[in-house]
């Protein structure tokens, strides 16, 4: 059975979360394997809005498998407040979660240290969540970190507790100015969430090899976007961990010999949260149109989008980094109404033309995209079931971005639904999981 990557293509927020529900039915396991609840995975079934942030999206699906690996990090006060709210809501967790007893956690002095770090660095912020995901990967890398399954032992939690709040409470006080914890006032909360979450934790690194020994079919679910990632984003307008393919590996415990493809998440557009260079942004009332179409508010913080015509470049990126099969291009129902339609080719940075997206920052900010504009084709594209039902200029503008990346588009989305979802001829998902048009039937 084939495993796949689901990864980012953009600077996050491409729509993930609806590929990975589409496609869970393909699969018996979904892992999300790197990031945090800075995360947001809106999924719509029928008229029900569902925003995940550290479970996977499988979950909406009865029977479906869903872990959270040791790539995550966990803060376990909201983690329990997304369970509840599921279980409210009619879905079964217990016998589908797992939660690997790697997976950092995220503690109350992390987001302290993440919004004193932000106010400290002025007009140089990054534009974090403030939910406290980068320092808590600070401390993993500085192997300081407490694990959930530290959680499920008293002393050792305890230990590692007075030590991690002593030296946060001197950086808090000496560098920030800002106030400082109490150990008891952590380890109570702390000792009821382990009640909570224990028969959850457990060696899902272990259980995914159990699991791909017995022929199951995995899917990988990224958070954030290929340009997010700490060693191949914008850096430092990045987040803290590996959004590519090659996260997958290290954050589950799946080595790559067990992965059979990966297919990529872009918008017809592009956008991008917080702080950081961005070629192609638009400006004025075009931005505002394509941000009031697209809903463009993030997921998990509300804040406003940036928005951007198609970058190539990005993708072109993206497309050898993850090494992808295909792309899964979302959103495309957003430019119904746009009259023109850019689409960034290259970009031009003193006088020389690039085609391969640059690693100086100095280059980037300086480049300016070149573009081509198309004609669009003002009429709609929801509700269609293959590629012969959009119009002709949105078929000409599909294959143009196919050009223009170097992969075929194997999914097509044209509405926050399901059923909105075109499944393109010739796809390699069709390989891969040869009855998906029929389950969007």
């Amino acid at each position: 059975m084939p495993n796949i990557v689901v990864v980012g293509a953009q600077w996050g927020d491409e729509g993930k979360g609806k590929i990975v529900d589409v496609l869970t039915p393909q699969v018996d396991v979904v892992i999300r394997y790197q990031g945090g609840n800075n995360a947001g995975h809106t999924v719509v079934v029928g008229r029900d809005k569902y925003v995940l942030h550290s479970i996977p999206s499988g979950i909406l699906h009865p029977g479906c498998r869903c872990v959270v690996g040791c790539g995550v990090v966990v803060d376990p006060s909201s983690l329990i407040d997304e369970m509840e709210a599921l279980v409210r809501r009619g879905v079964q967790l217990d016998g589908n979660l797992f939660i690997s007893k790697n997976a950092h956690l995220i503690m109350p002095y992390h987001p302290a240290l993440d919004l004193a770090s932000e106010a400290k660095l002025g007009s140089r912020r990054i534009g974090t969540t403030g939910r406290g995901v980068g320092p808590a990967y600070v401390d993993k890398a500085a192997r300081i970190g407490i694990r959930m399954g530290d959680l499920l032992n008293e002393q050792v939690f305890r230990e590692k507790l007075e030590w991690n709040v002593a030296q946060k409470n001197r950086i808090l006080r000496e560098i920030y100015d800002a106030p400082t914890f109490n150990v008891e006032d952590i380890l109570s909360p702390y000792l009821r969430y382990a009640g909570w979450l224990a028969p959850y934790i457990t060696d899902t690194a272990l259980l995914l090899s159990h699991w791909i020994d017995a022929g199951y079919s995995l899917m990988f679910e990224g958070a954030q976007g290929t340009m997010l990632d700490i060693d191949h984003g914008t850096y430092p307008y990045i987040t803290s961990s590996s959004t590519t393919t090659g996260g997958a590996c290290t954050g589950t415990g799946v080595p790559p010999t067990k992965i059979h493809g990966a297919v990529g998440v872009s918008k017809a557009y592009t956008t991008r949260v917080g702080s950081g260079p961005f070629p192609t942004e638009m400006q004025g009332a075009v931005e505002e149109q394509i941000r009031a179409r697209g809903n463009e508010y993030g997921a998990t913080t509300g804040r406003p989008r940036r928005c951007g015509w198609f970058d190539s470049v990005v993708l072109r990126y993206a497309v050898r980094l993850n090494g992808l099969d295909t792309v899964a291009l979302t959103k495309l129902d957003v430019l119904d109404q746009s009259e023109t339609i850019k689409v960034c080719t290259a970009y031009r940075y003193q006088g020389e033309t690039i085609t391969d997206f640059p690693q100086d920052d100095s280059v980037l900010r300086g480049a300016e995209p070149v573009y081509e504009e198309v004609s669009g084709w003002m009429s709609a594209t929801a509700g269609g079931r293959s590629e012969a039902d959009l119009p002709a200029k949105a078929r000409e503008y599909l294959a143009r971005l196919e050009e223009l990346i170097g992969v075929p588009f194997s999914l097509i989305s044209t509405g926050a639904i399901r059923n909105d979802t075109i499944v393109c001829d010739g796809s390699p998902l069709l390989r891969w999981f040869p009855t998906v048009r029929a389950s969007l039937l």
